[in-house]
């Protein structure tokens, strides 16, 4: 299990290699939320998303022999970015696995970093199955997008930065709203937090339809969707939470907020016009949670992560026209 240590760890060896994302703020956004937010942007993190701290924690801390016959993800596109970025910076062989209905950005993006793509129907297929059968006719070392520790271990870095940013504005109570999918970013975020700022509550977010942390907290059990696509927010749409982030999720968590599509692209439009940033739909469902359901929250201050901001022009021009009409 992923431990304080071996967040830490991940940080030392994230050091000179990932970015330092600040805490944005703005008045019109407080304005609209009724309280003071505080918005963590990991869409300007190397390769556009968080991903990229998870994908070099994993690849670094392999034996070095068997990092060299390299790696296998798979992904609906940031962890394939981010494990192919990082393969690509140790000079090994990466192979990823992709929906052939990922966005057409992230799955180029993924092959300029050098991978090797496998498209798959995510409908129809098992994705688990297609990662076990290639990395054993491979010998490839199979990264999992979520339930991994070293990954979890990586996205717990951001929960580090976020405690000793959040004690510089001085604050030391909050919600942590963090965009969920299998648990991952959630669960690292609040492992580093249960130590560096116990005074944090971390709160995951998700799509309507597609909220199976949410119904898994509340029913102390794990939930699977009803289905596995057809959301815009595709980059946190998993089938449920992770065997190994649940159980941290459940420790840690309080209860999950669920949003609408409607709602996550406001989110991007106001993230862009307020705050000058580019976040992708599944990216913004924490920043639509704290602007658009306030009763759901506690506390004067608000810390959200934007977890990514690989969208496609089609889709971040429908955010904008909302707007305008």
């Amino acid at each position: 299990m992923t431990s304080l240590a071996m967040i830490e760890a991940a940080a030392d060896r994230l050091a000179g290699r990932a970015r330092r994302t600040p805490l944005l703020s703005s008045p019109f956004i407080d304005e609209i939320a009724g309280r003071r937010i505080f918005v963590k942007p990991e869409c300007l993190q190397h390769t556009g998303s968080f991903k990229f701290r998870g994908g070099w924690s994993a690849v670094s801390a392999l034996d070095p022999e068997v990092r060299r016959r390299g790696v296998i993800a798979f992904s609906s596109g940031n962890h394939a970015q981010g494990v192919a970025y990082a393969a690509k910076l140790h000079g090994i062989p990466c192979v990823i696995i992709m929906p052939s209905d990922a966005p057409k950005l992230k799955i180029d993006n993924t092959r300029a970093f050098g991978a090797e793509v496998v498209l798959y129907d995510r409908a129809r297929e098992d994705r688990d199955a297609i990662g076990a059968r290639l990395a054993a006719e491979r010998g490839l070392t199979l990264i999992k997008p979520f339930d991994e520790p070293q990954v979890i271990a990586g996205q717990g870095t951001i929960g580090l930065e976020i405690a000793e940013q959040a004690a510089g504005e001085g604050i030391s109570a909050a919600e942590v709203l963090v965009p969920c999918g299998g648990g991952g970013l959630t669960s690292g975020i609040a492992l580093a937090l249960e130590a560096k700022a116990p005074g944090f509550t971390v709160r995951p977010c998700e799509p309507e339809g597609f909220d199976d942390v949410a119904r898994s907290l509340a029913a102390g059990t794990i939930q699977r969707n009803a289905r596995l696509s057809g959301s815009i927010c595709d980059a946190i749409i998993t089938p449920q939470p992770g065997e190994i982030t649940f159980p941290i999720l459940k420790r840690l968590c309080g209860p999950g907020i669920v949003v609408s599509e409607e709602q996550a692209l406001d989110a991007v439009t106001l993230a862009f016009n307020r705050l000058k940033i580019v976040v992708e739909p599944g990216g913004a469902v924490a920043l639509a949670a704290a602007l658009f359901h306030p009763d759901a929250l506690a506390g004067e201050a608000v810390i959200v992560v934007a977890s990514g901001g690989n969208v496609d022009g089609a889709m971040f021009r429908a955010a904008l026209e909302r707007q305008a009409a």
